[in-house]
């Protein structure tokens, strides 16, 4: 693994991590994280993919984990929203364009991280895009034990707690973790429209969606606490003219008690839930050649 640095026109610069490729080069991996998710916690599976042939990428967001500006206390000067975090995603893609040329693009999503795709300047780079735990956050698409309690969080401590401090303080609260005020004010806006994101915003991001034609396959868990099959239906389908597919994922199809929302990228996974996905980048890079 080697650390480097992102650097873009389009705001500040960014931690990254590259996994070399070990032998023979198959193509290039984005790993676009979940919402508030430092990209370490994807270490284990870049390393993995790194050994399947796949030059690995991961990143922070601007304002989460090593792309915190350097002695910035708190997040409650610091400005960004989802359209930033949409061009540091781009910035991600142009580092790994230059550092595998030639080679098909592949981004892996989870959550947030496949939100995101349809509306990134480079979506036309992209050869397939595998959604993990990831779909639509309108509130009434979440999982019934989120639902119960999505509501107050939405009305009450977000606007709240981000009035008071200047930022979202998941950290302090335990709920995310610590967001940029414009990212967790969006993400609300977004999460009150049935049609999410391509709803809250309207017809520009809409269109943006619907010109992706790269494929698309949601991995959704039925064990998943935050999100539903529903919601992840409600994601794909902002893909309206992409090819695109839903594979439900019970954990007893990976041999374990429990998958969730975020244990797709456990290494106790290498073996069932990383290979399925190997084998699904392996056929976008194949028709991408």
């Amino acid at each position: 693994m080697r650390a480097i640095e992102l650097n873009h026109d389009e705001g500040p610069s960014l931690a990254a991590n590259h996994f070399p490729p070990v032998g023979a080069v198959r193509g290039a991996v984005l790993i676009a994280p979940a919402m508030g998710v430092r990209q370490n916690y994807y270490a284990d599976f870049a390393a993995w993919l790194a050994g399947q042939g796949y030059h690995a990428l991961t990143f922070d967001y601007r304002g989460i984990g090593r792309s915190r500006p350097a002695g910035l206390r708190s997040l409650r000067e610091f400005d960004a929203d989802l359209f930033d975090w949409a061009d540091d995603t781009d910035a991600a893609i142009e580092c790994l364009l230059a550092l595998a040329p030639g080679q098909p693009l592949l981004v892996v999503g989870h959550s947030l991280g496949a939100q995101l795709a349809g509306m990134l300047k480079h979506r036309d780079r992209i050869a397939g895009l595998v959604s993990v735990a990831a779909g639509s956050g309108y509130w009434r698409d979440n999982a019934p034990p989120l639902k119960r309690f999505v509501l107050y969080f939405w009305h009450v401590l977000v606007p709240v707690a981000t009035w008071a401090c200047g930022y979202f303080p998941g950290a302090r609260l335990r709920k995310v973790g610590d967001l940029p005020r414009g990212v967790i004010l969006q993400w609300r806006r977004w999460c009150m429209h049935p049609r999410y994101h391509v709803g809250a915003e309207g017809e520009a991001l809409r269109a943006k969606f619907a010109s992706a034609r790269f494929p698309v396959v949601a991995l959704s868990m039925t064990d998943d606490e935050l999100m539903t099959e529903r919601g992840t239906r409600v994601l794909i389908d902002c893909y309206e003219n992409a090819p695109r597919e839903l594979h439900r994922i019970a954990p007893q199809d990976a041999q374990a008690r429990r998958i969730g929302h975020f244990g797709f990228f456990r290494a106790q996974f290498e073996a069932t839930l990383w290979a399925r996905v190997a084998s699904l980048l392996g056929g976008f890079g194949a028709a991408a050649a």
